[in-house]
């Protein structure tokens, strides 16, 4: 495969380069309050345009078959919301005697107790050919419980607790998932021939949606003044990252292969994954 190839083949990869880039540049410019306005294009229209364009490309027989994976269902979310917050407490038990900024390393903990993101888990699962239909179920259902379990894992593991606004994060999760896949699927039916004949590329919209919510999250970390870490500490993290993403995907990958025998490894929101913009829960 030439490099031209490969280029077109890993845009996604190199557009996350990209935009972090962009970012680090002119962070103003995508900042809460900022030209962008992504307390509402982000946070509302683009997570409701990445549902409303798998309820246009999914089949509503894909849907409700993914429904009935209940032994899927149960992995996934046992495995985001109980054994992965209770590894990461393990493993940073080791790593607190370590010169790590203890900031980041609660910081990772606070990531690990999250639910998986309603975006990004859906995106990756489709762009990798997963089961789309389970990862949409499995990241809404996450995010509802994540109202609950989020704040009693901080509670346990961290010993803080803050106040949840159930209310208007329950409403924000239905009208910002449920409601634009089930206006994609009304859709899809009036003109399902139309998108059998032409294919839009639903995939390729749907991550660039991505790359705009990625692009304005460190446009936010960027424009923070507070932000005073060592190069050391944020090195060793970044690497802590990209070791514990490859094994829990091994480990979920031999897992699933016995106990799910479908195709839950991509359907799973795994720790890169959790990494991605909670703010549009």
């Amino acid at each position: 495969m030439g490099l031209p190839e490969r280029l077109r083949k890993e845009w996604f990869i190199l557009g996350i380069a990209l935009v972090i880039a962009v970012a680090r540049l002119e962070p103003a410019v995508g900042v809460k309050g900022g030209p962008l306005k992504p307390e509402i294009t982000i946070t509302y229209i683009a997570v409701s345009a990445i549902f409303f364009n798998s309820g246009l490309s999914l089949k509503t027989e894909e849907l409700t078959s993914a429904l009935m994976h209940v032994k899927l269902h149960l992995f996934v979310q046992i495995f985001t919301l109980v054994f992965f917050p209770a590894a990461i407490w393990l493993f940073l038990q080791l790593l607190s005697i370590t010169p790590i900024n203890q900031w980041l390393l609660k910081g990772l903990q606070t990531v690990g107790c999250m639910p998986p993101p309603v975006s990004s888990a859906v995106i990756l699962t489709k762009a990798v050919g997963g089961n789309e239909a389970a990862a949409i179920f499995n990241s809404a259902f996450g995010s509802f419980l994540g109202i609950v379990i989020t704040p009693l894992l901080l509670l346990l593991f961290l010993g803080s607790s803050s106040s949840v606004p159930f209310t208007s994060i329950f409403s924000q999760l239905f009208m910002t998932v449920v409601v634009p896949l089930i206006i994609g699927q009304i859709v899809r039916r009036y003109i399902k021939d139309w998108l059998e004949r032409k294919k839009p590329p639903f995939g390729t919209i749907s991550s660039c949606v991505l790359l705009m919510i990625i692009y304005t999250t460190f446009c936010d970390t960027f424009a923070n003044p507070n932000i005073d870490l060592d190069k050391f500490s944020l090195i060793i993290v970044v690497f802590i990252i990209f070791s514990v993403q490859m094994s829990f995907m091994f480990l979920t990958f031999l897992f699933s292969t016995r106990v799910v025998k479908s195709q839950s490894i991509t359907a799973i929101p795994h720790p890169l994954k959790k990494m991605d913009l909670h703010r549009c829960h």
